[in-house]
């Protein structure tokens, strides 16, 4: 069992997840139960998945979670590309909220080389 408040991958998500809702916060409000409620789910869904992951009793299912975790930033990456297509947000606001999420992945990646 791993104390996931100490992982730096968990702490780096749980702050993007409070900038996403800052952000889709300013989003038109008839998107709010389409676009804003899948990246903030997706927001949400990647300090979840490696919390849930930190407490299962293997390395296996630790790394099966990391995953899960991988596959809701790419989901989200994908959200928020979209979004800035559709004039939601700025290019500027993609690119640093895309180097964070990027950053994210990497972490979460090196994390699952260390459990094999």
């Amino acid at each position: 069992m791993h104390k996931f408040k100490d992982l730096k991958v968990w702490q780096k998500s749980v702050d993007l997840a409070t900038e996403i809702y800052a952000l889709t916060k300013k989003f038109p409000a008839d998107e709010r139960f389409g676009l804003v409620s899948q990246i903030n789910r997706g927001a949400v869904s990647v300090p979840s998945n490696i919390a849930e992951g930190a407490g299962r009793n293997t390395k296996g299912e630790f790394n099966h979670f990391l995953g899960i975790a991988i596959g809701s930033s790419f989901e989200l990456e994908t959200q928020l590309i979209i979004s800035q297509r559709l004039n939601f947000i700025q290019p500027e606001e993609l690119n640093d909220i895309v180097k964070k999420v990027n950053d994210i992945q990497n972490m979460a990646f090196g994390l699952q080389s260390t459990l094999r």
